[in-house]
């Protein structure tokens, strides 16, 4: 189960896919977009991102940052964000230790078999590092103007 609004967000340190270590301190002052996707380059994720990707230019009127976070290695990420070009940092959990901090790994099913994964999640945190805004079982297709429309923004 993730964690809930109204907390101060987890601090943690990550690669992304340029191997620049990024922390969500390093954002201070910024509300930030932080979403929890499965895998690199399949069907759903590549919608959502792709979607995030569109609608970028409101996030930028908005001052908002949007951090990926799956636990594929940065060199999945590098091949990812170059083939869809994403304009945003995607962040390697490999091991999802902050993926368990969040409390986005958990127990999945899919045509039978169940299985630990990323539980697509989106958390948005607030200028002061706080949690103001959890997205549980995120619709890819809807989910950017989902944000957007939580932000007040528009795409």
């Amino acid at each position: 189960m993730p964690i809930p609004s109204g907390i101060p967000a987890p601090e943690f340190e990550l690669y992304d896919d340029t191997s620049t270590l990024r922390r969500l301190s390093d954002f201070r002052g910024r509300n930030v977009v932080l979403y929890f996707y499965p895998k690199d380059d399949t069907p759903g994720c590549t919608t959502e991102a792709c979607n995030f990707r569109d609608d970028y230019s409101a996030y930028e009127k908005a001052n908002v940052v949007i951090l990926g976070v799956s636990p594929d290695d940065v060199k999945s990420h590098v091949k990812f964000k170059k083939k869809f070009d994403l304009p945003f940092p995607l962040l390697a959990d490999e091991d999802h230790k902050v993926c368990d901090l969040y409390g986005v790994w958990g127990l999945k099913k899919s045509m039978g078999r169940e299985y630990m994964g990323v539980l697509r999640t989106t958390f948005l945190v607030d200028g002061n590092g706080n949690i103001v805004k959890v997205f549980e079982n995120v619709r890819p297709a809807e989910h950017s103007a989902e944000v957007l429309s939580a932000l007040g923004a528009a795409a």
